[in-house]
């Protein structure tokens, strides 16, 4: 007995030491030899260390993905096929295929699922509009609950196309933002999760500096403030967000690149809130490096660091759901790279942790049970 009790404690330090895994999916643009769909991998929380990636579901150009809450579903949204394609996901985390849905709307880039699992939405980018279905009790798409066509805006030399980017529900699940690119809105909406629907909000959107592009979005844990990713001018605007009406009121617009850049061919793709709700990460192409903002307690943002991405060309990253680490996929050169957060300041360190996939643009995080 003596014995067994130093034996028992070695095999549970061994054990806290070795760490639990978490589960990742990436979307990808399938090419021959190099990606044919979603992939799924893992990562030791304590080492960073990457499991190996294997293919989850094929797919044509998967860009990308969405989880529902029960865990049960991935959703992708088909950039090639125009629509979305549901997976039932199966307990190792491999998928098969359900269904598709048609988005109403050329190159569909960003889908998102409520907090119920009842909705999915899409943002078309090519056909400068939204989409939302209501899905069916084994999580395939059912009928098209909702339908946003954005108008073009007077613009110099010629009218400003709408560019649908991304759409996103917020925690309280009343309010549907979408980010149109092409007309520097972010289109404010009620949702009604019983039914799919979506209202306007009066005033109908929040504006970022023209020219700006708002291609992703961020909302702060507390729900107070919203961060856009501003495609075209390589920034974030910060906006006050009125968690009773929804609407979004600018407060600043910062610059995610040093001072002196000049960002000319660059653009950012993709922004995240830390889960503690201090920092803010946001990617920037071409420059190839992760800006990391601290938040204020008034929301406003301070860029201490812009760490290299370790891909080329970032489209798409994700923290994982402890806020521990942070993996980045490399559109340009087939591959993911794993960054450490420091847990005092946020800012990142790469591990040298890759692991290769053809066009990586999504990375989605399974979140803890």
């Amino acid at each position: 007995m003596k014995l067994l009790v130093p034996l028992l404690f070695s095999a549970l330090l061994a054990a806290v030491a070795h760490g639990a895994d978490a589960t990742f999916y990436v979307g990808t643009y399938t090419k021959p030899g190099k990606s044919q769909g979603v992939y799924i991998g893992t990562i030791n929380t304590e080492s960073g260390k990457l499991g190996p990636l294997k293919l989850a579901g094929e797919a044509k150009n998967p860009s990308f993905v969405a989880l529902s809450p029960n865990g049960k579903n991935l959703y992708a949204c088909s950039e090639s096929a125009g629509g979305l394609v549901a997976f039932s996901v199966k307990s190792d985390g491999t998928l098969d295929t359900l269904n598709q849905g048609d988005t109403g709307g050329g190159g569909p880039c960003h889908v998102w699922v409520d907090a119920t699992g009842g909705t999915v939405f899409a943002a078309n980018y090519g056909g400068g509009s939204i989409a939302a279905f209501r899905t069916k009790p084994d999580g395939s798409i059912g009928e098209r609950s909702a339908f946003v066509q954005y108008k073009a805006v007077d613009g110099s030399p010629k009218p400003k196309q709408p560019r649908g980017h991304s759409i996103y529900t917020d925690a309280a699940n009343k309010f549907v933002y979408a980010c149109d690119a092409g007309t520097d809105n972010v289109w404010i909406f009620k949702f009604d999760a019983a039914t799919g629907s979506l209202t306007p909000t009066e005033p109908p959107s929040g504006k970022v500096p023209p020219g700006a592009a708002p291609r992703h979005l961020a909302l702060h844990p507390n729900g107070k403030f919203a961060y856009t990713c501003n495609e075209s001018s390589m920034s974030s605007t910060v906006f006050a967000r009125d968690q009773v009406t929804g609407a979004l009121k600018e407060i600043e617009t910062v610059s995610s690149l040093p001072p002196e850049t000049d960002h000319k061919g660059m653009s950012t793709a993709e922004i995240f809130c830390h889960p503690s709700g201090k920092w803010l990460y946001l990617s920037n192409r071409t420059h190839d490096t992760i800006a990391v903002f601290t938040i204020a307690d008034d929301g406003k943002l301070k860029l201490i660091q812009n760490e290299p991405a370790g891909v080329k060309v970032p489209r798409g990253f994700a923290l994982d759901p402890a806020g521990k680490w942070l993996i980045a996929g490399g559109q340009n050169d087939d591959k993911i790279a794993v960054h450490k957060i420091d847990p005092a300041t946020g800012m990142l360190t790469l591990t040298g942790e890759t692991a290769e996939v053809g066009a990586p643009v999504c990375v989605l995080f399974v979140p803890s049970k």
